[in-house]
């Protein structure tokens, strides 16, 4: 196996997953946008099942070595904050596109079965229609957006034109423990236990009415895992991976809250940040369909044990 963006939030989980399953991973990161120690536990408890190679998947020899006797590629490593891509959209574009590209040209060459590939629910954009279908035509409206619907439309191409089987999970909104919390652009929910640990009020962009489909980490491993194992060949298609429940940020901001046991403390409101879609969930039916997947762990269950994790992190007790 390989995990690009091995290193990262969600490819840490995952390389944890695929280690205590069994199997040799290879990781590929550049830790530019992620740090060693999310799997240095686990390199250090299974040494002999992890290699970790410290390059960009824009390096085509770096590549070829990672994928080297790979059966299937989770393709995780991109840029992923909305607000930095409209500040820098040529390197989302390089990273994230024209990354995905140099994946699959390694894997077409190394004679890889299977590539899972990580996508983006911003690919629908400010479509009001709700739930999210993937038969719905993509509205990118950011950088970053763009980026990651691009990387789709190239696992389709490789799959007509090289005939790469592969399969692109559309997360919705992913959360878990050790997300980046010490940025300007860190994920909501560890940027309000932070706020609410140090007595200080959240920062809400928008009214706060906006909904998400916050899906737990461990939802997205799953996928992951039942888009390897899927016996049925896998063209380019598209799939949804959500918990299929809106939640406002507001509401996730008084269940944090609650979690922490804060009370008096009202979230601060800031002018709505561009590229930022009004309401987002997912259905998952095409999902289960292709892949077998349902949710396992609901926000309440999942934000419960996130927010005990960063308390901890951020020097509350549990």
């Amino acid at each position: 196996m390989c995990v690009t963006g091995g290193a990262g939030f969600i490819g840490g989980h995952l390389v944890d997953a695929l280690v205590s399953m069994g199997a040799m991973v290879t990781v590929i990161d550049d830790l530019s946008n992620s740090s060693a120690i999310n799997i240095a536990s686990t390199i250090d408890q299974a040494p002999d099942q992890v290699r970790l190679i410290q390059a960009s998947i824009l390096d085509p020899e770096a590549m070829a070595s990672a994928v080297e006797g790979a059966q299937t590629v989770f393709h995780l490593a991109a840029l992923g904050s909305v607000p930095m891509s409209i500040d820098d959209p040529a390197r989302y574009w390089v990273v994230n596109a024209t990354g995905t590209m140099r994946v699959l040209q390694a894997c077409a060459a190394a004679g890889v079965e299977r590539v899972v590939y990580s996508a983006s629910s911003s690919a629908y954009g400010n479509n009001p229609d709700l739930p999210k279908l993937e038969s719905m035509a993509p509205e990118p409206e950011s950088p970053y957006a763009a980026a990651k619907y691009g990387g789709e439309s190239l696992l389709r191409t490789w799959a007509a034109c090289y005939g790469l089987d592969s399969i692109s999970l559309r997360y919705f909104n992913i959360f878990g423990t050790r997300q980046a919390a010490d940025s300007a652009y860190a994920a909501v929910i560890p940027a309000f236990v932070k706020k609410y640990i140090n007595g200080q009020s959240p920062t809400i962009f928008g009214d706060g009415e906006q909904t998400r489909d916050f899906t737990h980490v461990s939802n997205a491993v799953l996928a992951n895992l039942l888009g390897c194992v899927a016996k049925e060949p896998l063209r380019g298609q598209v799939v949804n991976i959500g918990a299929g429940v809106r939640t406002s940020v507001n509401e996730l901001a008084s269940m944090i809250a609650t979690n922490l046991g804060v009370e008096g403390i009202e979230p601060s409101y800031e002018p709505e940040r561009v590229g930022e879609v009004r309401h987002s969930v997912s259905s998952v039916e095409l999902a289960k369909s292709v892949i077998g997947y349902e949710p396992t762990t609901t926000i309440e269950v999942g934000l419960a044990e996130t927010v005990k994790w960063y308390a901890g992190q951020f020097g509350q007790g549990p």
